[in-house]
């Protein structure tokens, strides 16, 4: 059974819009709206890719028959078109990674750098301000790691996602290679299960602590396989956060 059916990536079943949005510097966006940012360009990158589909064409299907004439079986026209809006779309795309992976970057470095410079009074307050630091770096570090983009929403008994420990309720930071930045609608966390089949992938999971307000932070090792007894390669439905 195909992956992809126990993981759940919505589609968008609009086509492209009939305008483009005013072009605008996106060095200038901060990291909230450079993630929204990034979450309109996929759904519209996911839009125009179900026009393709329903002309039955990829960005590489010719548009012309063996002796060089336009195929009369399809809207080339609308083709072209939406092929040239992809691609200009994946290249504002990739400048929207760099730019928040540098927003990132920069935010947590400014974090680590104020509570260096922290004042302290006496040597009580220096114990207090070495936790907090120690405490803030490590937050730093965990969210650096992976921001939540994914939700267990259910596990099969005695399957491989739940031999590995995952339950329902997880938010998942990285699925092996996979993180909030280059999941793509979670299609990046189907290609890395049907890649490792047999094989252990790790998983990030932040899982909320009964016990505590804070969240137990959790590393899982998940082999996806067939021949557990049920369907799919892991035994887990998951939903985009």
């Amino acid at each position: 059974m195909d992956t992809n059916s126990n993981i759940h990536a919505p589609t968008v079943a609009s086509g492209p819009t009939s305008g483009e949005a005013p072009s605008r510097d996106l060095s200038k966006l901060g990291v909230v709206d450079l993630m929204q940012e990034k979450e309109r360009i996929e759904e519209e990158l996911s839009a125009l890719s179900s026009v393709l589909s329903s002309h039955g064409v990829h960005m590489n299907t010719s548009l012309t028959t063996f002796d060089g004439y336009p195929r009369d079986d399809i809207d080339v026209a609308q083709i072209r078109t939406t092929r040239a809006r992809i691609i200009r779309l994946r290249t504002d795309h990739k400048e929207v990674m760099s730019l928040l992976e540098k927003g990132i970057h920069d935010h947590f470095a400014s974090l680590q750098r104020a509570q260096t410079t922290a004042p302290s009074d006496g040597s009580a307050n220096n114990t207090q301000t070495g936790q907090a630091s120690a405490t803030s770096n490590g937050d730093s570090r965990s969210e650096a790691a992976g921001v939540p983009f994914a939700k267990v929403n259910s596990v099969v008994a005695g399957s491989p996602a739940d031999q590995a420990g995952l339950k329902a309720g997880d938010t998942v930071r990285s699925f092996g290679s996979v993180n909030w930045l280059n999941h793509e609608r979670l299609s990046k966390v189907a290609q890395v299960v049907q890649q490792n089949e047999g094989r252990a992938v790790t998983v990030a999971v932040a899982r909320k602590d009964p016990n505590s307000i804070r969240n137990l932070e959790l590393s899982l090792e998940l082999t996806p396989r067939r021949d557990w007894g049920g369907r799919g390669l892991l035994g887990c439905h998951l939903v985009p956060l």
